[in-house]
């Protein structure tokens, strides 16, 4: 027997592996004076790396609602937001605007998860009841709300500003900046592959079955003796969460928050990551977002040698997007890696 034969078998527990070499290799980068340096071309794949699996946390948590579940969130980007701000908030020293009030990070990142799962029930228990296309708009309407709050509590929330001064934990432990962006990429990387492990573990387990069943047909699932209205609490609540931990890992990276960071492009991003990909899958969602966040990455490239100003080329990738988008709903309605029976779609 070789000792590839020992790995795990399953995606679950691959991914916790995976998980948990990239956490220790992240610490041995910013705990050892073990040091990293990466070619000058490279940063912006590096800085778009982490954002990927920042989002892939999302992504996720959003692939657990509405893939599994049926509940269509439009919202999403509000519980990445609470999450963010309350982590700023609580842990942010002498900030230029907005509260600090300079508690230890680890703590204010606890803080931020509750938060935003507090804030998920609080939105379940109002909106679940709705039909799809009012949930949707409720969501929507829910994060715009607080998009609004953050911008006008300027005493609060820091205004257009945002609050700044927020701790950078890996960043203040490596020994350069280099270093710190390879130790963050593998830190985060192995937080989205734990993530990705509970996730499946959580969507293979019977309880998985359910939610899909709630997706398929609620009213049968219903009639079975399933309280339908707990576990899509359970579903969105457990997405919030993911949401808020999401957050509180951007806030702790990029050291600031504002309002600027959470747009309704957020959503917009993982949503399309997650239909391009095949809603229902989470492997598939995390490459349906690694190819919109690819191309992001390849436009930065080639505004350079594009013969348009800045802003048509945001339009060109825009219009690129839409179109990748409406030709894989065309031909591909499921995703590119979706299971059109599982989803219920013709193919």
């Amino acid at each position: 027997m070789s000792p590839l034969d020992r790995l795990p078998g399953g995606d679950a527990e691959r991914a916790m592996l995976v998980g948990v070499v990239c956490i220790l290799l992240a610490a041995l980068f910013a705990l050892t004076p073990l040091v990293a340096s990466v070619p000058g071309g490279f940063y912006v794949v590096f800085e778009v790396g982490i954002l990927f699996v920042v989002y892939g946390i999302l992504v996720l948590g959003l692939d657990l609602q509405y893939g599994h579940t049926g509940l269509v969130n439009f919202g999403h980007v509000v519980f990445f937001a609470v999450g963010a701000y309350t982590v700023a908030m609580l842990s942010a020293q002498e900030p230029f605007a907005g509260i600090g009030l300079g508690y230890p990070w680890p703590l204010a990142l606890v803080a931020g998860v509750l938060v935003a799962t507090l804030l998920g029930a609080v939105v379940g228990a109002t909106s679940l009841r709705l039909r799809d296309d009012f949930l949707a708009i409720a969501t929507l309407a829910t994060a715009e709300i607080f998009h609004t709050l953050f911008v006008n509590f300027r005493g609060v929330f820091g205004g257009n500003v945002g609050i700044i001064g927020v701790p950078q934990p890996v960043s203040n432990l490596a020994a350069d900046s280099d270093t710190t962006l390879v130790a963050t990429l593998l830190l985060f990387g192995g937080l989205t592959a734990v993530t990705f492990a509970a996730v499946t573990r959580l969507t293979e387990a019977p309880y998985g079955r359910v939610l899909r069943a709630i997706r398929a047909d609620e009213l049968v699932t219903r009639s079975v003796g399933k309280s339908t209205f707990t576990y899509k609490m359970q579903a969105f609540v457990y997405g919030a969460a993911l949401a808020g931990f999401a957050g509180g890992l951007f806030a702790l990276y990029n050291g600031a928050v504002a309002p600027g960071y959470f747009t309704i492009q957020v959503t917009v991003t993982i949503w399309i990551g997650m239909l391009l990909g095949g809603a229902s899958n989470h492997r598939a969602v995390l490459a349906g977002l690694a190819i919109i966040m690819g191309l992001r990455l390849f436009s930065r490239f080639a505004l350079g040698v594009a013969p348009v100003s800045a802003d048509a080329f945001a339009s060109i990738r825009l219009i690129v997007v839409g179109l990748i988008l409406v030709a894989v709903i065309r031909y591909r309605p499921a995703g590119i890696w979706g299971d059109a029976r599982e989803l219920g779609v013709d193919s």
